[in-house]
């Protein structure tokens, strides 16, 4: 029963990130949209890599380049990615500062919409740009409070 709660808690989260990607913003603003989905793939991967890894990531992509209506497979390649890394530093990871660990989130998630952007261009013509960086910018700002408040809704609800 717990074990069933603990794996709710995970999918709900991760739909949570779904509406925080698609809900409307001013166009001036868009670039400054944190990318949930990759900050809560963090989360789970460096809190529970038992459970949340790499066949999670892909799938969680898969679904985002649907919903978003992406080259299928973009997102799926930058979160097996991100994932990947995250398995490799998860323990290390845990011991840094929240200041620490939002700098890696800096770096992941502009790896992130680095890849992106590398398959998007090869099927456009539009020059290449750093504003993705305002995005992991913004992600990394927010990871502090994102990060206690995370652990307090896995304590709360027991996720093991």
């Amino acid at each position: 029963m717990i074990e069933a709660q603990g794996r709710w808690v995970i999918y709900g989260s991760f739909a949570i990130a779904f509406l925080l990607a698609v809900v409307p913003m001013p166009h001036w603003l868009v670039f400054a949209r944190p990318e949930w989905l990759v900050m809560f793939l963090i989360y789970w991967v460096m809190a529970l890599p038992h459970r949340v890894g790499v066949g999670t990531a892909f799938i969680l992509g898969l679904l985002l380049d649907g919903l978003r209506g992406e080259i299928m497979g973009q997102n799926a390649l930058a979160l097996v990615v991100v994932s990947y890394i995250c398995l490799n530093v998860y323990q290390r990871m845990r011991n840094f500062s929240l200041w620490q660990q939002a700098m890696l989130v800096f770096i992941l998630v502009g790896l992130s919409a680095m890849i992106g952007r590398w398959v998007q261009s090869f099927g456009s013509s539009h020059p290449p740009s750093l504003h993705f960086l305002i995005s992991a910018f913004c992600s990394a700002i927010i990871w502090p409070w994102f990060m206690v408040f995370m652990r307090a809704t896995r304590r709360r609800f027991r996720v093991t």
